[in-house]
């Protein structure tokens, strides 16, 4: 092959592969979900994921319904010193709304914060949860065998209606329990109970994007044992081979390293073939099981650190999708109910916006880490995903423009000379910066333009001296 190139299309980034006739050959979207919303299997139906929107919107007019509220509520950054006075919040919104672009010149924090709200309520309307994983695990819990068996068929069954109505999120999959000794005959008797349903109701159709996802793996035959229960699904349903895609979750110490001190995260995704799509870190499992005390388990324990170090290193590079764990302290608010006195009405809107905060700053510290994707658990914490999604791309590109033109001049100037461009590693990473942006529509293809005079598929080619000869 010659050639690969990388378009920008409605639905993501597409990658387009030619041969050395350049005729194309393969046409593979590169899309990737900036989270997984998990939900117990017992409660899922077809409409949950829009539910879920609206409840985030109520929260976010109840608790946030200003710009600027909403900015120090997630402590976006620069933000601080922007005034809270109704009036002063009213009449910055209309000179912005008015001319956006004069208003980021003028005043960049507001403008910021201001891009930051709007694109997060535009999210919530639109496409509130990008992939949804139907739980059978610990979102779910240990229940008796009939009860399991009715809500796995009823879950199958909602999807199927979900799919039908093409409502169903861009992407979305279901999680087993364990294939450990003690779950494994529990978790194969929910795969067959909820594949047989769903196949049938939805007249032999699987969504785009489906994965099946195996908790708590420690060795390679878990994988190979799913792989090869999907592959007779498949078949006896009429599906195209490897159809249905595997993510596989890194929380225990035997993921990590072996019996014999070997990292097998590498055999793991070779176990699971053409299936492979995603690994997910399970903070919460992992410190347990290594002994951590409750009251120091967090998804920024430095053993955490540590292991999403090993997992960046050795499935970034095979480009495995890497989500990363949970915000565990959820942004809900303390008192209920319709008569509450002033400083119950303060209280709440304190521990929400707390529960924003911590969410916002976990999102945001797992994307500089490599980890572009992890999990929500309740619709108020959707504000707080996509507030940080935004945040990390806005605030960042004009300045990562400026290094991406700055790196361009010097490449040519060392090609005219003769001499080795030595910044190329840097170089890619602001492309990384902006194909990752557009991929997720953090930016659009024209204010990526206009801020780096490259069309979206020069931005995502391949890799930096692609672009460099090209200029």
């Amino acid at each position: 092959m010659s050639k690969t190139i990388l378009t920008d299309g409605d639905e993501g980034v597409l990658l387009i592969v030619k041969d050395k006739k350049s005729k194309p050959k393969a046409l593979i979207e590169t899309r990737a979900p900036v989270h997984v919303v998990y939900g117990g299997a017992h409660l899922f139906k077809a409409d949950t994921p829009q539910k879920l929107g609206l409840r985030a919107l109520e929260s976010l007019e109840q608790y946030a319904p200003n710009f600027i509220e909403f900015a120090h509520a997630m402590t976006l950054p620069e933000t601080g010193s922007l005034p809270r006075m109704p009036n002063a919040v009213t009449k910055l919104y209309t000179q912005i709304a008015k001319s956006p672009e004069k208003a980021k010149q003028r005043d960049f924090p507001a403008w910021f914060a201001w891009s930051v709200y709007e694109r997060t309520i535009e999210k919530l309307k639109r496409e509130p949860v990008e992939d949804f994983r139907i739980d059978f695990e610990d979102g779910y819990g240990f229940r008796s065998d009939e009860e399991e068996d009715r809500h796995a068929g009823a879950a199958a069954a909602e999807l199927a209606v979900s799919i039908n109505n093409k409502t169903i999120t861009p992407f979305s999959g279901f999680r087993v329990k364990s294939f450990a000794p003690e779950t494994y005959s529990r978790s194969v008797r929910t795969l067959d109970i909820f594949f047989d349903r769903l196949l049938n109701e939805s007249n032999g159709k699987l969504p785009e994007n489906f994965a099946v996802t195996l908790p708590k793996v420690t060795d390679t035959k878990q994988i190979k044992e799913l792989c090869k229960m999907l592959g007779h699904h498949e078949k006896n349903a009429g599906l195209a081979k490897d159809s249905i895609a595997v993510e596989i979750m890194i929380e225990t110490p035997e993921s990590i390293f072996d019996k014999k001190g070997r990292v097998p995260l590498r055999d793991f995704v070779k176990a699971a073939g053409r299936r492979r799509v995603a690994a997910h870190f399970g903070a919460y499992d992992y410190t347990s099981a290594i002994t951590i005390a409750a009251p120091f388990q967090n998804i920024h324990h430095p053993a955490c650190d540590f292991a999403r170090g090993i997992m960046l290193a050795s499935l970034s590079p095979l480009g495995i999708r890497l989500s990363d764990s949970v915000t565990t302290e959820l942004p809900i608010p303390i008192n209920r109910g319709n008569e509450l006195s002033e400083g119950q009405l303060s209280e709440n809107r304190r521990s929400v916006h707390h529960g924003w905060r911590l969410h916002f700053e976990n999102v945001s510290r797992s994307m500089s880490a490599g980890f572009y994707q992890s999990w929500d658990l309740h619709p108020n914490q959707l504000p707080a995903r996509f507030a940080a999604v935004y945040s990390f791309y806005l605030y960042n590109y004009e300045v990562q423009a400026r290094r991406l033109k700055g790196f361009l001049e010097k490449a040519a100037q060392a090609n005219l000379s003769g001499a080795v461009f030595d910044d190329a590693a840097s170089a890619q990473g602001v492309l990384t910066f902006f194909r990752r942006a557009l991929d997720c529509k953090a930016l659009t293809s024209n204010e990526v333009e206009r801020a780096t005079g490259l069309s979206a598929s020069r931005i995502t080619s391949l890799n930096f001296p692609e672009i460099r000869a090209d200029n």
